[in-house]
Parts: C-alpha cells; sequence; structure tokens
C-alpha cells in the first residue's frame, strides 16, 4: 500500500526532513486518549466474535535508519509484526494494522493462519478505506470502520464458538510509536 521511496539524493534528505519534523504529538493531535480509549474498546470488542489477534500501531514517522536506507512502511510494519510477535499466537492469527501518519501510509500484516483464509485484496480493501477515510480528515471514524472492516473479515474466518475460551494473546491498546 506504499510507493518505494526515492532514489534521488535530494529525495532522500528532503523524506528524511519530513520525518524528523513528526513524533509522538502528532498521534495525539489526531488520536487523543479519549480517541485511543474507544480504538481499544472496538479491539476488544472484535475479538468477542471471532478468535484472531488484532493489534494498531501508529507511528508518527519512521526511525532514522529506516529512512536513510529508503526502507517503506511496510518493511516497517514487518519488523514491528516480529518484534511484538503477533506471529507467535495459539492458531497463528495475529493481524497487525499499521498506520504511518507522516507517509499516510496503511498497512496490514497477518499471520499465515489468516493469509491461508483471507486474500492480500480483502486485506487491503480495509486499507484503502482507511487511506481515504484518513484523506477525508476522519481519523477516529475511519479507524473505527477499519475495525469493523476487519472484524467482519476475521469473523468468518475465525468464528468464535459458543462457550470457547476468551484468552486474550496480545493487548487491545493501539501501540503509539
Amino acid at each position: 500500500m506504499t510507493a518505494a521511496p526515492s532514489s534521488n539524493p535530494h529525495g532522500r534528505v528532503a523524506r528524511l526532513l519530513r520525518h524528523r519534523w513528526h513524533d509522538q504529538a502528532h498521534v495525539h493531535r489526531l488520536f487523543p486518549p479519549e480517541a485511543l480509549q474507544r480504538i481499544t474498546q472496538a479491539v476488544a470488542a472484535s475479538e468477542q466474535s471471532h478468535t484472531a489477534q488484532l493489534r494498531i500501531c501508529i507511528e508518527a514517522s519512521l526511525p532514522t535508519s529506516y529512512v536513510w536506507r529508503r526502507l517503506t512502511a511496510r518493511d516497517r510494519a514487518l519488523t514491528l509484526f516480529g518484534k511484538f510477535r503477533l506471529w507467535d499466537t495459539d492458531q497463528r492469527n495475529g493481524v497487525l494494522l499499521y498506520v504511518l501518519l507522516v507517509e499516510h501510509a496503511i498497512e496490514i500484516v497477518a499471520d499465515r493462519g489468516v493469509v491461508a483464509h483471507l486474500s492480500q485484496d480483502e486485506l487491503d480493501g480495509v486499507a484503502q478505506g482507511l487511506t481515504r477515510a484518513f484523506r477525508a480528515g476522519q481519523f477516529e471514524q475511519g479507524m473505527a470502520d477499519a475495525i469493523a472492516g476487519l472484524t467482519q473479515l476475521l469473523r468468518q474466518a475465525f468464528p468464535r464458538v459458543a462457550g470457547g475460551s476468551l484468552h486474550n494473546e496480545l493487548d487491545d491498546a493501539p501501540l503509539v510509536l
């Protein structure tokens, strides 16, 4: 869902400056504490209807090393997927919804259990909807709609059976980096 960074040396410096300009305060302007709490509640409610594990990560900008090496939002999402062990759920059905605000990039990374049931096109459809909402300035509503879209897909692939365990393997609160 993200374009490759420019190989132009001036483009690299411009990208670096854009990334240095954005920080966590930018995230908190778009997602104040009350909004983050509602997102947490939406993730918790989502996981009541399926056995998959959903994690949201909102990052203002990439670390300098990523920008300098021309790495993408997708590269960062894959790194965070591993770092926060979303691949290590019981059913291999962890899903990361990663938002890189400075580049308006959305990435959805899913574990192999999810990929066996859902196509990348289905996940990309959710990401595209979130991108449209962000462009319209509807940050919290866009996130709520994306969670609802993922919930619908995950409920079909990993329905929670009546009387089944509600074991929550990952924190429901969004990671703000």
